[in-house]
């Protein structure tokens, strides 16, 4: 699914970047892919997954 629409970015591909790359922010996933760099819509979805990845390594 995509999930920013600017920049072309799937949810694979945040997936992937949390656990591969130990990516723990939003500031770090802007970064690595240019997240949330335009219109901002994707920032609550991928705050969503940043959330969810962290729970799971509790």
């Amino acid at each position: 699914m995509i999930v920013c629409l600017c920049k072309n970015i799937t949810e694979k591909q945040i997936r992937q970047t949390i656990i591969d790359k130990g990516v723990g922010t939003m500031r770090d996933l802007s970064s690595q892919l240019g997240l949330g760099s335009r219109c901002g819509k994707c920032g609550p979805y991928a705050k969503d997954m940043l959330k969810m990845h962290q729970l799971k390594d509790e």
